[in-house]
């Protein structure tokens, strides 16, 4: 009987090891397939791949013929609007993205903010901090923007000069950008509370290398200097260019006069529609 075992035994390991060399070698062949099939697959996506642009141009006009399959499932005005955005880029930068702000007729609504007090809130708060809470309010503003189609021009320090192609655009994005600072959702603005002052007019600009000027530019700003924190002020301008069911309202009309403009100006607190 012993010996029956172990003849048994040895026949089992030389069949175990039968096995885990037969396995072995599967394994091998499954990853030479694997790598095989790696390849070819490399060389098909390299085949079918279209070769890169060789220009800007190249690339643009690339972008701007594949808007085309939109109109099946967006219709004219996907593809239009596309072709717009592609066409922007072509432009370039953000700089010439600015100058193609104006309206229709010519004109740009412009919005300029800063914080209130903000020389002494830093110097309460210190350099750190305020780091930080210059980065939460510029997140804040550049969201609302971006959610109303407007456009930075520049910065300075706390302050933003903001294009948008409409009125009701620049006070709606506005009036968010107060609300959400009042009822902010990051630490540090909960922990630092901060105000800001917001102007908006309406009219015509000269633009330039990326910038506006004139004397509506001079309107919006001192407009904003007007403003209290938490406060959006916007010129009579933006009264007549706000359609009859705009969003927003504007209230409490106060002849003021601005400094370095000549004659008196009507200024009005913005408000929601019906608020």
């Amino acid at each position: 009987m012993t010996v029956v075992l172990s003849v048994v035994c040895v026949a089992l390991v030389a069949v175990v090891a039968a096995l885990v060399a037969v396995v072995r070698r599967l394994q091998a062949d499954l990853a030479a397939s694997d790598a095989r099939a790696a390849q070819l697959e490399a060389d098909l996506d390299a085949a079918l791949r279209p070769r890169p642009p060789t220009s800007t141009t190249e690339r643009y006009l690339r972008r701007v013929v594949r808007t085309a399959s939109k109109v099946r499932t967006e219709g004219l005005t996907g593809l239009l609007q596309s072709t717009i955005d592609d066409l922007q880029s072509w432009a370039g930068s953000e700089r010439a993205d600015i100058l193609n702000m104006a309206a229709a007729d010519g004109t740009v609504t412009l919005f300029f903010s800063d914080i209130e007090g903000s020389t002494s809130l830093n110097h309460q708060v210190g350099d750190k901090a305020w780091v930080r809470v210059l980065a939460a309010h510029d997140a804040i503003l550049r969201a609302r923007i971006g959610q109303y189609r407007g456009q930075v021009v520049k910065t300075a320090g706390d302050g933003f000069m903001v294009a948008f192609r409409d009125a009701e655009a620049a006070c709606r994005a506005a009036l968010a950008v107060q609300q959400d600072l009042r009822r902010p959702t990051d630490l540090t603005l909960r922990k630092h509370g901060i105000r800001v002052r917001i102007g908006v007019n309406t009219g015509q600009v000269v633009a330039k290398e990326g910038d506006y000027f004139g004397r509506n530019v001079a309107i919006a700003a001192r407009v904003a200097d007007l403003a209290a924190g938490g406060q959006v002020l916007a010129g009579d301008a933006v009264r007549e260019a706000l359609e009859d069911d705009a969003a927003v309202e504007l209230r409490d009309p106060e002849v003021v006069e601005l400094k370095g403009l000549p004659g008196e100006h009507t200024v009005w607190r913005v408000a929601p529609a019906g608020g």
